[in-house]
């Protein structure tokens, strides 16, 4: 780690009530793993710095994933135009039988040079055999937020299993990785399972990442079987009094909405738009839930409801489509769209006081965009460029935790012709699709 300065950059800094605006010929100090000044341009340099010029590239706070299973970047393409209760029973449950921890350990490198390269820093995942997802992140430098996902089929035993695991990696790759509990949902999870998760994350301080509400169907059958909506559910098992992070949210109602806000402080929303589209799951009701006050952040999902772990993606799906959904083009302004991307995502990650600004005394996870591409010319609006031109090769260099990831693309963490050789040895055996053998049954 070294002391750096980011000469000459325009800079996505908190403006009035914290709210992004883009500040022009900035200069930003990062001194271990902090950022401690961010000043116009021209003040020389303190001694021991070492000088990245950015030539007026666009300096943004490193980008946030709020939900993803990364290494089923393994399985892109395989579960193409299908309903979702195809898309679980006949493809990826049968294909997540063939996982092996040395395929999760790729996969997740994999996944994580596919971020680096577009500009995201953590991720929130959800996945199996973490062991292998934490040492990738520990080796490639990244930030993580690491559940390992537990149905409720396999029993007490494997729930505490996964919470071995994240007390295991609580705190671990230097702080750069935080743990969770991570039942898959509350229609593979009974009501037992969902309270001995929440046993375990108080007993360990920390929180849970599952999935609730996914579309409207859930939400409904759930209010058939039971006479409470999934929200409900979360509530009456004690998930909600532990910070959360929710996934989706497309199936949530109003009654949802005003119960998630007695938790505003601790619980969040992961919104994915593109694997919304893609399996026809409806919207998250972003306008309800920011007007409530309730945490929203940006998501890509895993790569085979999604293709892409492009955040820069889900930020323009997000805006547009909520745009859309409303009829009305002044849902969802650029200053808010950019505010869900980043202190949002920080929200919703209970990581508010450390990430998603550039600002003095905020860890020092920080990309460089560069603007100077055909798709941005010419530069009137650079906030509207970021939200609706931007695309993931623009990001040039990563910093995350006061260490270069990447530099010019330039990766400086990972050996990518390795991981794709490894990656490419296993794509065989992991294709294979046995429905018999599938590792769960969907039934909303």
């Amino acid at each position: 780690m070294t002391d750096t300065l980011f000469r000459n950059c325009h800079a996505l800094v908190p403006g009035e009530r914290g709210v992004p605006t883009i500040v022009r010929n900035q200069d930003i100090v990062v001194q271990g793993n902090r950022i401690t000044a961010v000043r116009p341009t021209g003040q020389p340099p303190e001694p021991g710095l070492e000088v990245i010029e950015a030539h007026e590239k666009l300096a943004m706070p490193g980008l946030i994933n709020t939900h993803s299973h990364v290494p089923m970047v393994l399985f892109r393409g395989l579960a193409e135009d299908v309903p979702i209760e195809r898309w679980f029973n006949e493809f990826i449950w049968p294909l997540e039988s063939n996982l092996s921890e040395e395929a999760v350990y790729w996969g997740m490198q994999l996944g994580l040079i596919e971020m680096i390269e577009g500009g995201v820093t953590t991720v929130a995942d959800h996945y199996f055999f973490m062991d292998q997802a934490a040492r990738a992140v520990e080796e490639a430098g990244t930030r993580a937020h690491l559940g390992w996902a537990v149905f409720g089929s396999r029993g007490r035993k494997a729930l505490d299993e996964t919470a071995d695991f994240a007390q295991r990696w609580k705190g671990g790759a230097g702080g750069r990785i935080t743990t969770c509990m991570a039942p898959h949902a509350p229609y593979t999870c009974d009501d037992g399972f969902l309270r001995a998760s929440v046993e375990h994350a108080k007993r360990l301080g920390i929180g849970i990442h599952i999935h609730a509400a996914e579309d409207m169907n859930q939400t409904l059958a759930s209010l058939e079987r039971r006479d409470m909506t999934p929200i409900q559910v979360l509530d009456n098992t004690g998930v909600l009094s532990v910070p959360v992070i929710i996934a989706h949210g497309c199936g949530l109602i109003p009654e949802d909405t005003e119960r998630l806000a007695r938790y505003r402080d601790h619980v969040g929303i992961a919104h994915a738009p593109k694997t919304y589209l893609k399996l026809a799951m409806g919207l998250t009701p972003i306008p309800s839930l920011r007007k409530a006050r309730i945490p929203v952040g940006l998501a890509t999902d895993g790569a085979v409801s999604n293709n892409t772990l492009d955040i820069l993606e889900s930020l323009r799906l997000m805006a547009l489509m909520q745009k859309h959904d409303a009829n009305n083009p002044e849902v969802l302004p650029i200053p808010e769209a950019l505010d869900i991307a980043t202190r949002g995502s920080a929200a919703v990650l209970g990581m508010s006081d450390r990430l998603g600004q550039l600002a003095p005394g905020f860890l020092a996870d920080i990309i460089l965009v560069d603007t100077g591409g055909a798709h941005w010319q010419p530069p009137h609006n650079l906030a509207a460029g970021l939200v609706y031109s931007a695309r993931a090769s623009d990001v040039q260099t990563v910093m995350v935790d006061g260490r270069l990831l990447m530099r010019d693309r330039q990766l400086l963490t990972l050996d990518k012709a390795r991981v794709l050789s490894e990656v490419a040895r296993h794509m065989e055996h992991l294709a294979r699709r046995v429905p018999e053998a599938r590792i769960q049954v969907y039934k909303p």
